[in-house]
């Protein structure tokens, strides 16, 4: 989508060697994530679509707005963590699984009904709150667990923030460049998308007592997330108008 990444970034040229070769091997590697992300996260949209439609087409026929499921959703996942926080672990799983259903099912019954750009906002705030629940469920559940979960939501917060900045400014600057109205949302692929989340937080629940090997394990690929995204943005958006 955004071409062959750049290697010749003049600011780059001000750092030291092994920062600019570093930098440069981000910048290269870039769209291969991109694609790998992005094909990942399609081959389980391809599985899962087609057994979630019939759903989504009954809770059309009832006229369940799309929000309310997003809003059940983030309940199903709250009750989930409440679970993990008293060591439920298989519970708490079920239930985290069921938001990410719900995840899945707004979106559908949103495109057979109409969608607004209030529903991406409430499912964007809802996924954002889901996600920073999860750590501080498994802090809560065991005080061993408590520093890498406070490690794991910095890095959340990180690639969270890297990605929603990414998100307003692209759409912005497309809109900007193809003198089209803006899109809602434009989103940005990374090493950690949402189907790699859910599989860490699926080995958190399975395996418990190796949560803080696996929270620094994922904490370091959302970092590496979040600097992918900065040099992808200032790869992207090198123009007089967006400095």
């Amino acid at each position: 989508m955004h071409g062959a990444p750049r290697t010749d970034i003049p600011a780059l040229q001000q750092f030291t060697p092994t920062f600019r070769q570093s930098a440069t091997a981000v910048l290269t590697c870039h769209a291969r994530i991109n694609a790998k992300s992005v094909m990942l996260d399609q081959q389980l949209r391809a599985i899962t679509d087609p057994l979630t439609k019939p759903v989504a087409a009954g809770l059309t026929r009832l006229n369940i707005p799309p929000s309310a499921i997003t809003v059940a959703g983030l309940l199903c996942g709250l009750a989930g963590c409440f679970l993990l926080a008293n060591s439920s672990w298989l519970p708490g799983l079920s239930l985290l699984l069921l938001n990410r259903l719900c995840d899945g099912l707004d979106g559908q019954v949103a495109r057979m009904t109409r969608p607004s750009p209030f529903g991406g906002y409430l499912d964007s705030v809802c996924d954002q709150i889901f996600y920073a629940a999860v750590p501080l469920s498994f802090g809560f559940a065991a005080d061993e667990n408590l520093r890498p979960a406070l490690l794991l939501l910095f890095s959340f917060f990180a690639s969270s923030g890297s990605f929603l900045a990414w998100a307003a400014i692209a759409t912005a600057y497309a809109a900007d460049k193809t003198n089209q109205p803006a899109k809602s949302f434009t989103y940005s692929a990374g090493l950690m998308e949402g189907a790699e989340t859910i599989l860490f937080f699926a080995l958190f629940c399975l395996f418990p007592a190796d949560f803080p090997t696996l929270a620094a394990v994922f904490s370091a690929l959302c970092g590496c997330t979040a600097l992918q995204r900065i040099l992808m943005a200032y790869q992207t958006f090198q123009s007089p108008r967006h400095q």
